[in-house]
């Protein structure tokens, strides 16, 4: 088992990397259940697939269980979703020394930890993340968030969880869409800081893809300790931590733009804004045009989109999407922020980005005026 520490004084925790952990899961939580007792947060999918495995292995250590099920999608981390959770978490009479468990995606992941958050003004959380890309990525870390109208994660806080559980081999049960969804943010890390992970990926990303067992947890460790190691150093996001967010500003421009549904999932959305970000930084001087085309050639291999023209819902309107770029919680000011690329592995914060030039690019990408 691979085992990485967040690193954050009285508050650090660890992210247990392996398969089989939602078995020995009871085992590993109970030191942090005072009282014995959890809430799980689940999507209806999850608990289908994988509730079961894990009632069994918490009633086996002396846990008393309840589940909280919500629909599976984006739509569910909304206002309507946490004040339903919130609402289901009192009516089970949960105190303050009681624990919230996220058991899911990303989206049960965000929606779970904020209602932990404010729940009694805060209660500890465990997340046991059954998704590619909640496991390197939005099960570590604090972030939690629901959606509005006006953008993805605008409301949320950071709150840590207690302990992670990344259960290597849940991920078999994934559709192979989510799967590659997941990868985006795996070959994001090596884009943002890690050159010789993002060439081994090159080689070995099939591999990933395939669920071979030492390939995916090297992957999903490598990423964990890159974020761990960030986290550490910036938790709030004040510098470093913004570099996470390579690819993000136009990819949740384009899934503003087509709802957050089916029509483009969050990773691959994180997939073209990567493609993105480092064709804007080619065409503004930043890195080389080679670097452009591998970082695209490297995503187009897995599967996922890297143009515009591959996301469903297009034709885009590049004003349309600007004015969701404004929305980003980067942005300052009213001036627009990108997380742009010198090389791969070689990211940096670039702040006060002229949105004329935005603007070109996307209509060069083939959005509309």
């Amino acid at each position: 088992m691979t085992s990485v520490r967040v690193g954050l004084g009285a508050r650090s925790y660890d992210v247990l990397i392996e398969g089989g952990l939602i078995e020995r899961a009871g085992a590993l939580m109970a030191p942090l259940l005072p009282r014995g007792r959890t809430a799980v947060v689940c999507d209806s999918t999850v608990k289908a697939l994988h509730g079961l495995q894990l009632e069994a292995s918490l009633l086996a250590a002396g846990l008393t269980v309840d589940f909280v099920v919500v629909a599976p999608g984006e739509q569910t981390k909304s206002w309507d979703g946490l004040a339903d959770v919130s609402d289901r978490l009192l009516a089970l009479g949960l105190d303050r020394g009681d624990v919230i468990t996220a058991f899911g995606g990303g989206v049960v992941g965000d929606l779970a930890g904020f209602a932990a958050s404010i729940y009694k003004r805060g209660i500890d959380f465990i997340q046991i993340p059954t998704t590619l890309l909640a496991q390197v990525d939005s099960s570590v870390g604090g972030k939690t968030a629901i959606d509005t109208a006006r953008g993805k994660n605008l409301i949320g806080a950071f709150h840590q969880p207690r302990l992670v559980l990344a259960d290597l081999d849940v991920l078999a049960t994934l559709p192979a869409r989510e799967l590659r969804a997941g990868y985006a943010e795996v070959i994001k890390y090596g884009m943002l800081g890690d050159a010789s992970f993002f060439a081994w990926l090159e080689q070995q990303g099939g591999h990933v893809l395939d669920l071979k067992p030492e390939a995916l947890e090297h992957a999903v460790a490598r990423c964990v300790q890159m974020k761990a190691q960030i986290v550490g150093e910036d938790e709030r996001e004040a510098a470093a931590r913004a570099l996470l967010n390579l690819g993000h500003t136009f990819g949740h421009a384009l899934e503003a733009e087509t709802g957050y549904g089916v029509a483009l999932l969050h990773g691959e959305g994180v997939a073209l804004g990567c493609a993105q970000a480092f064709r804007f930084s080619a065409a503004l001087g930043h890195c080389t045009l080679e670097d452009a085309r591998r970082v695209e050639k490297a995503i187009a291999a897995a599967g996922l989109p890297t143009r515009l023209s591959d996301a469903q819902g297009g034709p885009f309107a590049a004003d349309r999407l600007i004015a969701h770029m404004g929305q980003d919680k980067k942005a300052e000011g009213g001036r627009l922020t990108f997380v742009l690329a010198r090389a791969i592995g070689e990211a940096f914060v670039a702040k006060g980005v002229d949105s004329e030039a935005v603007r070109a690019f996307l209509l060069a990408e083939g959005a509309t005026p």
